[in-house]
């Protein structure tokens, strides 16, 4: 167990492995029959789009809620290790959850054949089905959130961290660019979480 354990790959999956023989498992225990149909491929897709989101939220709280507001008590000769190791990495991650929690997004809309419907947020049927208006709303802040990601923050962290040329001023620019807009995500992250848990709830 502790080599599986020791290896984030093997950790993984393992992970995968497990939900598997947990699917199987409560399938024949309950008699419920397992059918791979339109229903259950929404709901693997739906899966995937909230595993990629808690890996995107869960980072973007990382680094407002932990690495942003410590890094003045870090000392100087050990902040390289996070410029240079530590966020490179969960960057990569990030930015990377964020693109597959869109796409996840927009294949479940369109599988549960409200695609355009969220897109307007409702507007296109009048706004008679609330659901479509709150799950819009979550989308577009989502939508917004990922351009964030991908067109600001990780273009100006490559400059902050180094990872292409730049001054010392326009590393110190670019690093607080990138704060603010990881702030504005931070921010934008609250109202679009319940906007889209809610619409569960709504008939």
């Amino acid at each position: 167990m502790s080599g599986i354990l020791s290896n984030l790959k093997s950790t993984v999956i393992a992970g995968f492995v497990l939900t598997v023989v947990m699917i199987i498992v409560v399938s024949g225990a309950t008699g419920d029959e397992f059918a791979v149909d339109h229903s259950y491929m929404t709901f693997i897709v739906r899966w995937l789009h909230v595993l990629n989101g808690v890996m995107w939220i869960g980072l973007l709280w990382y680094f407002n809620f932990v690495q942003i507001p410590n890094m003045p008590n870090i000392p100087d000769e050990h902040k390289p290790a996070i410029g240079k190791v530590i966020a490179p990495a969960a960057l990569f991650w990030f930015r990377h959850a964020a693109m597959g929690t869109i796409i996840f997004g927009l294949i479940l809309a369109a599988m549960n054949g409200y695609f355009v419907e969220v897109l307007t947020l409702g507007s296109s049927e009048g706004f008679a089905v609330a659901k479509h208006t709150q799950l819009g709303i979550g989308m577009w802040f989502g939508i917004i959130m990922w351009f964030n990601v991908w067109f600001v923050i990780w273009p100006n962290q490559k400059v902050a961290l180094g990872l292409v040329d730049g001054t010392p001023e326009e590393k110190a620019a670019a690093g607080r660019k990138a704060m603010l807009f990881s702030r504005t995500n931070t921010l934008l992250s609250f109202p679009m979480l319940y906007a889209m848990v809610s619409a569960q709830n709504i008939y």
